[in-house]
């Protein structure tokens, strides 16, 4: 298992987490069960942002004795009334219910606590100038939250949280497939049955939102990575293809700002499905070219980030160098922590002798030697 670290928290992450929600359909047995086989595989970090109590309670007894091994990520805002899960900025209830989750999880503390579901920008904002940001403040002030973030499927919402300069963790909705939609506050609008043909690669502010993160040191855990399972056949996923879980896996890990996918598991054999990516061949890990010859995809003239136009004659790393040349041109100025990232690689964009083999094996068609011309001159 790789490990990454989360943003500036200081805390690092196995890049394959386990997202706990499926857990719910398990009895005690089984979740220790699947949580004994993520120890195994060297998961080291979980998010509970269920409310049910039988989930939390089982959840608690299969980390009993072993709490300081995981790094668990909590939601503030998840509340379980009359026998269901409801949302609320209710701090009664908000209190009851958190207090619940350390109860029954074994623990006087969380490492990460999220602000639950915050898709609305009126709702943000209410948020972050009401009570209810006071109250997880205290709750940091106090220990018992050690570090503050925010669960939101919305990009504006999560850029808005980034910059905010209180939250440092965003759980976020990561795949190939909303990646390419707009800014939305209707969770409902991501899975559509078909996209609008106009789209085209992914959706501008979700790409400024990964830069901003991985710019600023906000840590991203990624949820909804399969999309509920949608991608992984050719009848439900939008492309008209089926996606495997490290194709999937490998595309959010390679989102800047990403530290880790947080996986849900209804079996021990999805755990090693999804850990089989550490041992994965760049060949099993590629998402781009399953994409590219799809019947419906969007992507053409975008990098990914994807690695398909190495190897380099020059040794250069193109898709780093793409990468760290998007993040430097959405400001006016290069951050000096961008160029000095540049200038530590071992080969840069003013090393490309233009032989154009990696624009014949992109599979986007992205024009990669002008775009080594333009971050030469950017960096220079």
């Amino acid at each position: 298992m790789k490990y990454r670290k989360l943003g500036t928290t200081g805390l690092e992450v196995s890049e394959i987490g386990l997202g706990a929600e499926w857990l719910e359909r398990h009895n005690e047995k089984e979740v220790k069960e699947i949580i004994d086989c993520c120890e195994s595989y060297g998961i080291n970090i979980l998010d509970c942002w269920m409310s049910e109590p039988n989930v939390r309670t089982n959840i608690g007894k299969a980390i009993r004795g072993k709490r300081e091994r995981w790094i668990i990520q909590g939601h503030i805002g998840s509340t379980w009334q009359n026998g269901q899960y409801v949302r609320t900025r209710d701090l009664a209830k908000v209190e009851e219910a958190f207090s619940d989750l350390l109860t029954r999880l074994g623990t006087d503390y969380i490492d990460l606590g999220m602000i639950h579901f915050v898709d609305e920008e009126t709702e943000f904002h209410k948020i972050m100038e009401g009570e209810f940001l006071a109250y997880v403040k205290e709750k940091k002030k106090q220990g018992i939250i050690h570090h503050i973030g925010m669960s939101t499927h919305n990009p504006k919402v999560a850029k808005l949280a980034a910059l905010s300069g209180v939250v440092e963790i965003i759980l976020f909705s990561i795949n190939p497939a909303f990646d390419l939609l707009p800014a939305s506050e209707d969770l409902n609008t991501y899975f559509a049955d078909s996209y609008a043909e106009d789209l085209n690669g992914i959706d501008p502010e979700r790409a400024e939102l990964y830069q901003v993160c991985e710019q600023r040191g906000i840590g991203i855990t990624v949820m909804k990575g399969y999309a509920g399972g949608r991608l992984f056949s050719p009848q439900t996923s939008p492309f008209g293809v089926a996606l495997t879980p490290v194709q999937c896996i490998h595309y959010a890990l390679t989102r800047p700002g990403v530290a880790s996918i947080l996986a849900g598991y209804d079996s021990t054999e999805h755990v090693t499905q999804a850990v089989a990516y550490e041992t994965a061949t760049s060949k099993e890990k590629d998402y781009a070219s399953v994409l590219a010859h799809a019947p419906h995809h969007a992507y053409t003239g975008q990098c990914t980030y994807c690695g398909h136009c190495a190897p380099c004659p020059a040794g250069i790393d193109v898709a780093m160098v793409n990468k760290l040349y998007d993040l430097a041109t959405m400001q006016e100025e290069v951050p000096s922590t961008i160029k000095a990232h540049y200038e530590s690689l071992s080969a840069g964009a003013k090393d490309c002798i233009a032989c154009g083999g990696c624009e014949v094996r992109c599979p986007f068609d992205v024009p990669v030697v002008e775009r080594m011309k333009r971050a030469t001159v950017l960096f220079q």
